[in-house]
Formats: C-alpha cells, sequence, structure tokens
C-alpha cells in the first residue's frame, strides 16, 4: 500500500499553499473583522481552476478526485479556514448542477460559477429541520411558469452574497421522497434575506436567512427530476464531509506550527519551554492526533473515490474524528501560547473559533456516530 502522494497531488498541495499564504493569510483578520470576503480572491482561485474542482472536464471544470480535492482544502486552511469553507461550498453546489441539472442550467449557472463569476450556496437547512433535514418546510408549488417558492432557510454561508441558491424545497408529500431542488438566483422576486449573523467563528463569510416569499421560479430552474432532491443533497454530503474536515486539518496543522515557533522562542525558568519535557509529551500527542487524522481522511476520500460500498461510513468516521481531533488540537495551541493565545495578534485564538463550527455542519458529529453505528449494526448481519 502506497501512502506517498503522486508528482502532481503535490504540486496541487502546494500550488494552494502558496495561493493561500500570499493572497489570503495577510489579511485573514481583516477580513473576519470586516464580515466579508473581497470578490476579488474568488477570480483568482477559479483562474487555478478551483472552481469546478471536482465538475468534469466535459462541463468545463477541473476533474479532480475528492483525494485530491481535500489537498486543496488543506492547503487553503492553512491561510483560513472560513476562506477555504466557503470555496468548499460553492464547489460542492456546483459538483451538483454538473451532475444532476440540465444542459440549460450548466450553460446559464454552472459555467459561470466555474470561472467563479457566480458564486454558489447551498440550501438545505431550516430554522425547525437541521439534522433531520427531510423534515424541511420550504415549498415550491407548481405554476404555469414554474414554482412558487415558500420558506425560510437557516444558517446559509453566503446569504445575501452569493449570486445563486441551491435550494432543497418540499414539492411533494412529507418525508424525504417528496423533495426537490431548484435553483434561485438573486435578485429573484419574493428572494431577501435576513439580518447578518453574528457568529462565533466564520466570521468572515457572511451569513444570513434566505427568505423565499411567493418566489417565483422558473420551471428550467428545476434540478433533475422532482422528487429527488433529496438524494441530490446528500450525495454531495459525502464528499462535503471530506472537505471540511480537510479545513479542520489545515486549521489545526497552523495552530502546531505557529505553536513550535512559539515555544522555542517563548522562555520560562532560564530556557525555551519547548525543553520542558511535559510540553514536548503534549507537542507529541498533537503531532500524532494530526498524522493519525491526515491519513484517515486520505483513505475515507480514496474510498469515496474508489465508490467502495462503505465510503459513506468512512466519511462519516473521518468527518467526526478530524473535525474534533482539529478542535482539540488548536485549543491546546492556545493554551501552550498562555495569555498571547487568548489574543488576537497570534491568531491561534481565531482558529480555535473557526474550527469548532466543523463539529457541527455537514452533519452535526452526533448525526456522523448514528450513521457509523447504523452500518455497523446493518453489516453485523
Amino acid at each position: 500500500m502506497d501512502f506517498a502522494l503522486t508528482e502532481e497531488q503535490s504540486a496541487i498541495f502546494d500550488m494552494a499553499y502558496a495561493f493561500g499564504q500570499e493572497h489570503i493569510a495577510p489579511f485573514a483578520q481583516e477580513w473576519e473583522a470586516a464580515g466579508t470576503i473581497p470578490r476579488e480572491i474568488w477570480t483568482q482561485l477559479a483562474e487555478l481552476g478551483l472552481g469546478g474542482l471536482y465538475v468534469s472536464e466535459e462541463s468545463g471544470g477541473t476533474g479532480l478526485t475528492r483525494l485530491d480535492a481535500t489537498l486543496v482544502f488543506e492547503a487553503l486552511s492553512m491561510a483560513c479556514p472560513s476562506v477555504a469553507a466557503f470555496l468548499s461550498i460553492h464547489n460542492m453546489c456546483a459538483a451538483m448542477l454538473d451532475k444532476f441539472g440540465s444542459d440549460d442550467i450548466k450553460a446559464r449557472i454552472l459555467a459561470p460559477a466555474i470561472t467563479m463569476e457566480k458564486l454558489l450556496s447551498y440550501c438545505l437547512t431550516e430554522p425547525g429541520a437541521g439534522s433531520d433535514a427531510a423534515a424541511l418546510k420550504t415549498r415550491a408549488v407548481r405554476t404555469n411558469d414554474g414554482y412558487t417558492l415558500n420558506g425560510t432557510k437557516a444558517f446559509i454561508s453566503g446569504g445575501g452574497y452569493s449570486d445563486a441558491y441551491v435550494v432543497m424545497c418540499r414539492t411533494g408529500d412529507e418525508g424525504a421522497r417528496g423533495i426537490s431542488t431548484v435553483v434561485v438566483e438573486n435578485g429573484a422576486a419574493g428572494l431577501s434575506y435576513g439580518g447578518l449573523e453574528a457568529k462565533m467563528g466564520w466570521r468572515s463569510q457572511p451569513t444570513r436567512q434566505v427568505q423565499f416569499d411567493d418566489c417565483a421560479v422558473p420551471a428550467e430552474n428545476l434540478v433533475g427530476t422532482e422528487g429527488d432532491g433529496f438524494k441530490y443533497a446528500m450525495a454531495g454530503l459525502d464528499g462535503g464531509r471530506l472537505n471540511i474536515s480537510a479545513c479542520s486539518l489545515g486549521g489545526a496543522q497552523t495552530a502546531l506550527s505557529q505553536t513550535l515557533t512559539y515555544m522555542g522562542e517563548r522562555k520560562a525558568f532560564g530556557k525555551s519551554i519547548d525543553q520542558f519535557q511535559a510540553l514536548q509529551f503534549r507537542l507529541a500527542d498533537m503531532e500524532i492526533e494530526l498524522q493519525a487524522a491526515r491519513t484517515f481522511l486520505r483513505q475515507a476520500a480514496w474510498k469515496l473515490d474508489t465508490k467502495a460500498p462503505d465510503a459513506t461510513k468512512f466519511c462519516a468516521m473521518a468527518k467526526c474524528f478530524v473535525t474534533e481531533t482539529g478542535s482539540r488540537v488548536a485549543d491546546q495551541c492556545l493554551q501552550l501560547h498562555g495569555g498571547y493565545g487568548y489574543l488576537s495578534d497570534y491568531g491561534i485564538e481565531k482558529l480555535v473559533r473557526d474550527l469548532r463550527v466543523h463539529q457541527i455542519l455537514e452533519g452535526t458529529n452526533e448525526i456522523m456516530r448514528m450513521i457509523t453505528a447504523r452500518q455497523l449494526l446493518a453489516e453485523r448481519g
């Protein structure tokens, strides 16, 4: 079994890392304070082929594997997990449109999404439907011209900032089989946004409720087939879980790297604090955990790429393990910085805040444990 990255994969990682360190890292705290990400950064990322990472080459995308994509998100998150995670959401939407959208949707919406002239947001969660996503209430009623959409989506990254929203809505009866997917473009009649959410982390991403009040959706903006929308939404989540895990990994790796530098410079009791054995043990534990998380993540990505029958279980397990490891490591790095870790100047407290939400989104880690346990029980027979 070969655990080494190929020469091409190493080049992908290095390219994303170099871009992040030059164009994102120096401005990450400034963007957090402003509560937004400059639009031009997306154009620059798209020029590197990152606007359609795993969109097929036939549709104009880059056509990378899911393992390749995790390298991009790990590298970019070393600069800023919030920016990298927004790119993940955009790519998850783009992949849905590539797999299930009509030729018309691919031409009108996917093509400019790949160049990131159009930014995409994913609209599944509602105020009363989080982990139980199939209980969503947003409803689309057929009209002569398409659909009239009513309802509210919550916690939407890019709400009021993105150019199009991939919306899971109810066109039929209760349950997963009554859900369809439509694209609502910014400026549509009846589309509005809630106030900017004040968040613990991911502050550079504008997050709002997205509201539909008799919102007119043309028939051609239906993605795929009516009633299959929940399947489309779930199909994207395995990859999304890998991406967000990679974001945790990259952020935690930066925290550890900065902590190693700090501990070599900080002196106490006549020597640098990296010379105290108790603290060396803590460094060793963090390195062990991050290396284990990286191996687990890449195994799960390989299973998804090879369409292994247990890929969903491994994506769930990896998401649970890697995101919890990332948060734990970042928190320990803050502790090893002492009081300085609590100051925004050092950037560690931002990483702690940014990584915490990864245990909640793309399916909470409690749901990841449910997926894992159910598959274990199914395999028992």
